[in-house]
């Protein structure tokens, strides 16, 4: 590969390296799929090897010599948003692109809302998030901040823990009106529940409802943990959810508090070449001051969404690095992850 390479034909590389669809990238980087296409194959004649494999069913796929360049370009890539951030200078305001995976529950009623006002405060940040029932994989960048139950145990990634968080039996004021007062485990049997599909869990660690209450009737399953929000309140069945969802709409109440409460944890992850980006540090301690301030809905001591008052950096925008790395920024790569840190 001796051929000059030119940034702005790798970016149309990793584009297609990323969503495997030429209309995917098309739509990423805002031009005709047609100049992606040419693009990529002024890129494979210039270097004169095939970069990817058509596939009708998983569409481009990075052949080897493709995968070699997708690791070099990267790096490329991460050398010019760090090269762009410091050129920028601290007196201009931070820009550029972030992409948070989440899981479904958490990303659409936790992490939308506190990103709309990180936002608010950064406007040249633009965000896109993911609340989607699956893991993102962020070694293909389906994102640049991932957020999910289960801690990744390998890869090139800088980890912490973000927050531990309940989930609790629930049911409408109206389903428990209709029966006998509910006092005991006992209690619930004949009771029905709603719960997860469970050849289709994403993650053991949503196995709970049958840990909990072994022999219970589920009568309605879902993969989506928001679906199964929407159909406890039809008031027809019972059904266990995260605190963060349920508590926060007054429709519902916790049944059996004392008895039914289940711990999971949620973690925090990036690529290691992306942790030393100001808008991903920006993020990434805002993210676990916010959660910190929102301890009491995590475990479902009440349902209000509180917002930390000033901007989304605090002081730590004035305080030396190593003074915000103590305070909960990203970890070095190796390094375990810290406890967290009650939000000052």
């Amino acid at each position: 590969m001796d051929a000059p390479l030119d940034w702005d034909g790798l970016r149309y590389f990793l584009a297609v390296a990323r969503t495997q669809r030429v209309s995917a990238a098309a739509r990423l980087l805002g031009v005709e799929h047609t100049t992606v296409a040419r693009r990529i194959r002024a890129l494979e004649a210039s270097l004169g090897t095939l970069l990817f494999e058509k596939s009708r069913g998983a569409g481009f796929v990075l052949t080897g010599e493709g995968q070699r360049l997708f690791t070099h370009a990267e790096q490329i890539e991460n050398s010019v948003d760090a090269a762009r951030e410091q050129l920028s200078g601290t007196g201009q305001a931070l820009s550029g692109h972030m992409r948070i995976g989440a899981t479904e529950g958490f990303g659409s009623y936790v992490i939308m809302p506190l990103l709309a006002e990180f936002q608010r405060h950064y406007p040249h940040i633009t965000l896109d998030v993911l609340p989607v029932p699956r893991f993102v994989s962020l070694s293909r960048r389906e994102a640049d901040l991932a957020i999910t139950i289960e801690r990744p145990q390998r890869g090139p990634y800088v980890c912490t823990k973000l927050c531990d968080y309940a989930l609790k039996l629930y049911g409408t004021h109206a389903y428990l009106a209709r029966h006998k007062p509910i006092r005991s485990s006992r209690d619930l049997a004949g009771h029905s529940f709603i719960g997860y599909v469970d050849e289709l869990l994403f993650s053991e660690r949503l196995r709970y409802l049958e840990d909990v209450l072994p022999g219970a009737q589920v009568v309605l399953r879902s993969t989506s943990v928001i679906a199964q929000y929407h159909a406890a309140l039809q008031g027809r069945s019972l059904a266990i959810l995260p605190c963060f969802i349920a508590a926060q709409d007054p429709r519902l109440a916790p049944v059996l508090e004392d008895e039914v409460t289940i711990t999971r944890t949620f973690w925090m992850y990036c690529h290691e070449d992306v942790r030393r980006l100001k808008r991903v540090t920006l993020l990434w301690d805002y993210l676990r001051r916010s959660i910190a301030h929102n301890a009491a809905l995590m475990a479902g001591e009440h349902g209000t969404m509180r917002f930390l008052p000033g901007p989304p950096d605090g002081r730590q925008a004035h305080e030396p690095a190593r003074a915000r790395r103590a305070s909960g920024g990203p970890p070095r790569p190796g390094q375990a992850p810290r406890p967290d840190r009650e939000a000052p």
